[in-house]
C-alpha cells in the first residue's frame, strides 16, 4: 500500500536546507535529503503529493526541486487540506505557526492519520497541550521531529540508562548546547527527559537576549527566542544544570550523568561517547554494550530523517508506538519557557505551570 503525504511549509527543514547544516551554495536551490521531503523519499510506502506555502516563490521553488506538480503547490495550508486526501502531514513552519496548523490538519478533510510536526513542539505550553488533545481526539498520532530520537544509538543508550540501569539513580546532569533555546536547545533537553524519563519540577532560569538566528536567517521580523540556561529539579530528584549560550561556532552539544552506578559523557559534535562503571568505589571506564562509536552529526543526523518517516509509515502500517509523542515533547518546553519567566520574574517557576503561565509564548523560527 502506498501512502500519501503533504507539507505545510516549503523551507529549509522541510526540503531545502538549513544555513550551518548544509552546503550554503545548495540551500534554498537544490533538495536536500536530510529533511522531511527527504525522508519521505527515503521510504518504501510513502509518497510526498501535495506541499503548501504562503510564499509562492518558495512554493515553485521546492516544487521543481521535489517534483511536486504545479495543481498540487498551495496557496496556504487551508487549500491543501480541503483538496487532498492524506495519510500523513508534515509540519514544517515557525514554532509560533505549529499550533494552527496541526489542530486544522488533525480536523481536516484531508484526515491524515499521523502529524509529523517539526521540533520544538509550540511556542507556548498551552498550545502544545491543545495540540496533543485535538490529535487524541482525532485519533491522529502527533510525532514531534526531536531528531535524536530517531537514531538507533540514541534509542539503544536510553534502553541502558532506563531499562538495564546502567548508572543506577542519576543524581546530577550538566548540559551545555549552542543558543537559542527554542531553536536548538530543545534538542539537548530533549535528549535529557528522553533519557531520565522525567519531567521538570523547578525551574530557575537566565536569558542573554542573545540570537544568532535573525542575521543568519535575514529575518525581517523579531522573536523572543535567544540564549539561556539554568538550574532544574527534575521529579526524580536530578539536578540539572544547563547552559545554552554558546555561539554556534564555538558550541559542542554534551551532556554529563552522574549516577549511583556509573558516569556517562556525551558529545556529539566531537563523536565521543563514554562510560564508566562504579566498581568498588571506583570509575572504571568500559564500552557501551550494542552501541559501536558515538552519535555523529555526518552519520546519525543525516539519516534520523528517513529513520522518522519510516517510523511514520509503521505507524500508518499499526506496528508500533509513538517514538515521539507530543506529551514528550512538552517537558522539554515547559524547562524553555519556565528559564524565560524565572529570568523576568526573578524568581523559581514550579512545574506543571499553573494556568496563566502556561499560555505565555516563546517565539522562534
Amino acid at each position: 500500500m502506498t501512502y500519501h503525504a503533504g507539507i505545510i511549509g516549503t523551507g529549509g527543514i522541510a526540503g531545502m536546507g538549513i544555513l550551518g547544516m548544509h552546503d550554503e551554495e545548495a540551500i534554498g536551490r537544490e533538495k536536500i535529503d536530510a529533511s522531511h521531503a527527504g525522508g519521505y523519499a527515503a521510504t518504501d510506502d510513502v509518497e510526498l503529493v501535495a506541499v503548501a506555502d504562503v510564499d509562492e516563490s518558495k512554493l515553485d521553488t521546492f516544487g521543481e526541486a521535489w517534483d511536486i506538480p504545479a495543481d498540487r503547490r498551495y496557496v496556504g495550508h487551508e487549500a491543501m487540506l480541503e483538496a487532498e486526501d492524506l495519510d500523513a502531514v508534515s509540519v514544517c513552519t515557525p514554532s509560533f505557526l505549529h499550533r494552527d496548523h496541526v489542530v486544522d490538519a488533525a480536523r481536516s478533510a484531508a484526515g491524515p492519520s499521523v502529524i509529523w510536526c517539526e521540533k520544538p513542539i509550540a511556542s507556548s505550553v498551552s498550545d502544545a497541550e491543545e495540540m496533543v488533545a485535538v490529535c487524541d481526539e482525532t485519533d491522529t498520532e502527533l510525532v514531534i521531529n526531536h531528531s535524536f530520537r530517531f537514531t538507533d544509538k540514541l534509542r539503544r543508550l536510553r534502553d541502558l540508562v532506563r531499562e538495564e540501569g546502567i548508572l543506577g539513580d542519576v543524581k546530577s546532569v550538566s548540559a551545555q548546547y549552542r543558543m537559542e533555546l527554542m531553536r536548538n536547545s530543545t534538542h539537548v533537553l530533549d535528549t535529557l527527559v528522553y533519557l531520565l524519563d522525567a519531567r521538570a519540577s523547578r525551574v530557575s532560569g537566565h536569558i542573554t537576549g542573545e540570537n544568532e538566528a535573525l542575521d543568519a536567517l535575514d529575518a525581517t521580523e523579531s522573536v523572543v527566542d535567544a540564549g539561556g540556561g539554568g538550574h532544574v529539579v527534575m521529579d526524580d530528584g536530578t539536578f540539572v544544570t544547563v547552559d545554552c549560550t554558546i555561539p554556534r561556532d564555538v558550541s559542542s552539544m554534551t551532556l554529563s550523568f552522574i549516577g549511583t552506578e556509573g558516569k556517562l559523557y556525551m558529545n556529539n559534535d566531537d563523536g565521543e561517547w563514554r562510560y564508566w562503571s562504579l566498581e568498588d568505589g571506583e570509575h572504571v571506564e568500559r564500552p557501551l554494550p550494542g552501541i559501536e562509536g558515538a552519535w555523529t552529526w555526518e552519520d546519525d543526523y543525516e539519516g534520523s530523517f528517513a529513520n522518522a518517516a519510516a517510523h511514520v509509515q509503521d505507524l500508518l502500517d499499526g506496528q508500533v508506538e509513538n517514538y515521539s509523542p507530543g506529551g514528550a515533547a512538552t517537558r522539554s518546553l515547559e524547562i524553555i519557557v519556565g528559564f524565560y519567566l524565572s529570568h523576568y520574574t526573578d524568581s523559581t517557576v514550579d512545574v506543571p505551570l499553573p494556568g496563566p503561565l502556561r499560555e505565555v509564548p516563546i517565539t522562534s523560527w
